[in-house]
């Protein structure tokens, strides 16, 4: 299963990048959103073979991506993907609780109908995702939602530092989304966000955030352990 993975690896090609961070940000990608999952075995050989690429950029892309934590090299196992840690995941999700609840209430201050509407259209597209069982389509409109809140801080800073905890965070919401019975759950609380950013309630919008990243982080920790 894993060979067959790694042989539907194409290249995202990119003129503007050396041909190191090309091969980088394809296995990157091909991690987080699932399609090369932990304890994945990728071998250097294979993979400039698939990729059309030399042996050279391969490992220098895989080096990077053992700097980033997503794979692990060793000298008798080659280079395997890491598996999910849940003290990782709890990390990561402290650092975007906090973060969250500042992008919530900022944006709680400059909510306008235009913004709601975007958000209530969002709800409405990942509801209809989840059932149909489509998983990457349900986790790149669960990213949208929370960017368009983000969005509305009017913060670059804290747009940005968002953004890449998300994009690190990927491979976990896709675990989340693993599980049907936590779909009522998930909609019912971008439903309580959107309540609570209408009527402009900080306080509340901030604990329905709060709520709903304790419960994702609940839900992930059953399944890693």
């Amino acid at each position: 299963m894993t060979e067959a993975a790694i042989d539907k690896l194409k290249l995202e090609a990119d003129d503007s990048l050396p041909l190191r961070d090309v091969v980088f940000h394809t296995l990157r990608d091909a991690i987080l959103e699932g399609t090369l999952p932990p304890g994945t075995r990728l071998m250097e050989l294979q993979l400039s073979s698939v990729l059309g690429v030399s042996r050279t950029p391969v490992r220098e892309a895989m080096r990077l991506l053992s700097m980033e934590g997503l794979v692990r090299m060793s000298v008798r196992r080659g280079t395997i993907v890491e598996p999910i840690k849940e003290s990782d995941l709890r990390d990561a999700l402290e650092v975007r609780e906090a973060l969250e609840e500042l992008a919530v209430r900022k944006a709680c201050r400059n909510m306008d109908e235009l913004t709601i509407q975007t958000l209530r259209k969002l709800e409405q597209e990942f509801e209809l995702s989840l059932e149909k069982n489509d998983m990457q389509t349900s986790a790149r409109l669960d990213v949208q939602f929370h960017e368009r809140i983000t969005e509305a801080a009017h913060n670059r800073r804290l747009t940005q530092s968002l953004t890449q905890l998300r994009e690190e965070l990927y491979r976990y919401r896709l675990e989340n989304l693993k599980d049907p019975e936590t779909y009522p759950i998930l909609v019912q609380a971008h439903r309580n966000i959107i309540s609570a950013l209408e009527t402009h309630d900080e306080d509340r919008a901030a604990q329905e955030l709060q709520r709903h990243i304790e419960s994702q982080a609940n839900v992930l920790a059953e399944h890693i352990q």
